[in-house]
Parts: structure tokens; C-alpha cells; sequence
């Protein structure tokens, strides 16, 4: 198959890449390298199954050239803005580069007849549920703009599967961590320790517990979710069972350090930032029946992802 993937050079979608291009798939990345970048890709440069282009998904007019050029069979659309924090204070960044980037790729799989189109979604969409979250559940009302444009662009989604001769998979992420990354709160805890090793600031109450997936089970999951479910429509939840407290993330990072007796202060409150969803569980019985379950668990996901940082 010809497959583009949209932020081909960032953290998951050059994960990805590697996936496709393994299983002998022409891939095409785009990416604007906003947050991408060459190096993350630089391995695939000379592959005859891979091509890199740099563009900027909010020009529609090039984005349709590209499409025209390349008769794609099918897109995996991980472009997004991927910084929640940032745009707490902005949110045209997530009406701009979460649902504007969905629509215009969604928009040029129509004109342009491709007729696979794979979303990654978020845990966001659910919102401040603070119980186990099943792809049925609902109401769905996203607490970030974030969780906002992704759920917008779901309801695209479904319209355009609809509508048209298009068969969409849907996959929401928990927390993604592994080689590759650029932030969240494994960066910031590095960055803080090396700076003061003898004490680590944690925003919240350190209580906040979530699922953490390494990159590579992820993308695997979403490549499996692709080759089997087979509904014109389809969503799932993608993750691990397990969760793991803001705390006990920064004791693992502690440990990979190799520091001890580090004095942690908390900022208080249950959140870490205005948007964030403090605690939720993904029902995970969906895509475990279908066959697939995570290979780490999220406190194993998030060794390995310390391990990766320190080794660059």
C-alpha cells in the first residue's frame, strides 16, 4: 500500500513509519517539523519505501497537490498540536492544528479517493470522566481544547465515513512515552533534576494516575487495530491495563538517576495544569478481544522512556 502519514517526523509518526516501511508499505511522511524533526527520520532517509516531504497541513491548496500527485490507498493522521498546557493560554493553536490539519486531510481523502483514513484520538475526548472509560461512554465533554479539536475532528469523521466511500479506524491515546519524545512530565522531571538533583518540584498533589504505553506497543496496536477491524467506522481505546501516579514517576526517574534522599515539593491541587484530567482507565476489553494487548506495562513504558533519555 501507499500510505501517508501526517507528522511523519515527530515522536509517534516516525515510530510509525518505521512500522509501515517494515512491513514493506510505501509511506510518505509529512511534516512541517514544527515539533518533528530530520533526525527523528534520518534513519529512513535512504530506504526505497520512504519518502519525507516538509509542508504545513494548513495549506490546503498544497496539501491537494500532494494528493494528486500520489494516489495514497490510505492516511494515518497523527499531526496535531501535542503541547495541552500551551494551548490553555491559546487555543487557536488546537483549533488550528488539531481540527483545522483533520479536516483538510479528511477533505483531500474525499476529492482525492483515498479510501483509508486512521485518526489518532485521545483519552482528552472523554474529559474529567474519573471512571473506566469503554468507547461507548459518554457524554463526551472534553475539558481542554485539546480534547476539544479532537473530538470535533471524530465527529468529522464519522460524517465523511458516511457520506462518502470512505472506512475510518479511530484509535485513542493514553499517555505515549518512549524514545523520540520532546516533552511531558518524564522531560520535566529529567530537566529539573539535573539542574537541582537534590530536590524535584511536581505539579499537583502527585496522586494524579493515568496509563503510560511505550511508543512501539502503541504503534503496533494501531497497525493492528487497521488490519483487523474491518466496520466502516471504527473506535477504540488503545493502552494498558495498569496505571501509574505522578509520584511514583518521579521515584522511577530518581532511581534511573541513580539519586537518592531527593526532597519532593507539590504545587497542590489535583491537577497539574488547567485541562488536565487527573485520573481515568481505559476499558480495555475491545481491543483486547480483537486480540492485542500491550507488551510493557506503563511503570515498564516509563523506565524504558527515562532509559532513552538519559542515553541521548
Amino acid at each position: 500500500m501507499k500510505i501517508l502519514i501526517t507528522g511523519g517526523a515527530g515522536f509517534i509518526g516516525s515510530h510509525l513509519a518505521d512500522l509501515l516501511v517494515d512491513g514493506n508499505h510505501q509511506v510518505v511522511a509529512l511534516d512541517n517539523l514544527s515539533l518533528g524533526t530530520k533526525e527523528n527520520i534520518r534513519h529512513l532517509a535512504q530506504h526505497k519505501n520512504f519518502i519525507f516531504m516538509k509542508e504545513d497541513l494548513l495549506h490546503l491548496d498544497r496539501l491537494k497537490k500532494i494528493f494528486r500527485t500520489n494516489k495514497f490507498d490510505a492516511v494515518f493522521h497523527l499531526a496535531a498540536n501535542s503541547d495541552i498546557a500551551a494551548s490553555a493560554a491559546h487555543p487557536e493553536m488546537d483549533l488550528n492544528n488539531t481540527f483545522q490539519t483533520a479536516w483538510n486531510t479528511l477533505e483531500c481523502c474525499r476529492l482525492f479517493e483515498a479510501g483509508k483514513f486512521v485518526f489518532a484520538s485521545s483519552s482528552a475526548v472523554y474529559g474529567d470522566a474519573r471512571r473506566k472509560l469503554a468507547e461507548g461512554s459518554g457524554p463526551l465533554s472534553p475539558v481542554s481544547y485539546y480534547g476539544a479539536g479532537k473530538l470535533a475532528s471524530e465527529a468529522f469523521i464519522a460524517a465523511y465515513a458516511a457520506m462518502n466511500h470512505m472506512q475510518s479506524w479511530i484509535v485513542r491515546f493514553p499517555n505515549v512515552v518512549g524514545p523520540r519524545m520532546t516533552h511531558g512530565v518524564i522531560h520535566d522531571f529529567v530537566k529539573k533534576l539535573r539542574a537541582n538533583p537534590r530536590e524535584l518540584t511536581i505539579l499537583g498533589d502527585g496522586r494524579q494516575k493515568k496509563p503510560y504505553v511505550d511508543v512501539r506497543d502503541l504503534v503496533g496496536a494501531i497497525y493492528f487495530i487497521f488490519q483487523n477491524a474491518g466496520e466502516r467506522l471504527n473506535y477504540f481505546n488503545a493502552g494498558v491495563k495498569d496505571r501509574i501516579t505522578v509520584t511514583r514517576i518521579a521515584r522511577i526517574v530518581c532511581a534511573e538517576m541513580g539519586l537518592k534522599q531527593v526532597q519532593f515539593h507539590y504545587t497542590g491541587g489535583t491537577t497539574g495544569w488547567l485541562g488536565d484530567v487527573p485520573d481515568y482507565r481505559y476499558d480495555l476489553k475491545k481491543l483486547n478481544g480483537l486480540g492485542w494487548k500491550a507488551a510493557h506495562s506503563s511503570a515498564e513504558a516509563v523506565r524504558l522512556a527515562v532509559r532513552s533519555i538519559l542515553d541521548q
